[in-house]
């Protein structure tokens, strides 16, 4: 006996072509949202980044009230304390952020290690108003040339002060170091100002991230502590003079 299948109840299944069309359009939507899904993830991160900076200068002039220093960097990559000797140069003053001391967040946007660098002077001892700090920030003009934003060219004075520390993430891309103490290699040889931050111990390079342009692509990420800010915090708490 013949069997009638209801009407309705016939099923078809998908032809290969409506197949090949569906992937198409999701290939089609894919490709136009994971780079706006990246760029959202980059802007998330680099948010993150400058919280923890901010976050990292705040929490080092709250140590200089609490102790008349500036905590010196981290014993090593997986070692968030202070070193505990003095630093003898401006190199060994420089390293990591000595979170754990601190008592805040170690990594960026990223998952690399905050970096840091600070006067021997004001990490060694206490300070005082008259205590030169030495680190030098330059950027670029609109020609690309490197210019002075904090320090000149000739020593730190009262008129042209340097800054007492810098703390700075190296971004996204090239040099740093991961949270359990891998180096991350340079992958271009054309990033000129991220190279030398890697190597810097008292003139560093703040900029714009760019992916061109003179001193090459860019993405760190750096801010540091005023003397100004950190001198009057100090005085505000008793501290200083």
């Amino acid at each position: 006996m013949n069997q009638h299948h209801p009407p309705g109840r016939h099923r078809r299944g998908f032809t290969l072509t409506e197949v090949a069309i569906v992937l198409t359009i999701v290939g089609l939507l894919l490709t136009m949202l994971l780079p706006l899904l990246g760029a959202q993830l980059d802007q998330r991160n680099e948010h993150e980044t400058r919280q923890a900076l901010a976050e990292a200068q705040e929490a080092l002039i709250g140590f200089a009230v609490a102790n008349g220093r500036l905590p010196r960097p981290a014993t090593s990559a997986v070692d968030g304390a202070e070193a505990p000797v003095a630093c003898a140069s401006e190199t060994a003053c420089t390293g990591f952020l000595p979170w754990q001391t601190l008592g805040v967040r170690h990594t960026d946007g990223w998952g690399k290690l905050l970096r840091y660098s600070v006067t021997p002077a004001f990490a060694n001892a206490g300070f005082t108003l008259a205590t030169p700090a030495t680190k030098k920030l330059q950027s670029r003009d609109g020609a690309g040339n490197l210019v002075y934003q904090v320090g000149n060219a000739s020593a730190c004075s009262a008129a042209n002060p340097c800054a007492p520390a810098v703390v700075y993430s190296a971004g996204k891309n090239n040099w740093g170091t991961r949270a359990d103490g891998t180096a991350v290699g340079d992958a271009s040889a054309t990033n000129a100002d991220e190279d030398r931050n890697d190597s810097a111990t008292t003139l560093f390079i703040v900029r714009t991230p760019a992916a061109a342009g003179a001193g090459g692509e860019f993405d760190d990420l750096v801010g540091w502590l005023p003397t100004t800010v950190l001198f009057n915090r100090m005085v505000a708490a008793g501290r200083l003079p």
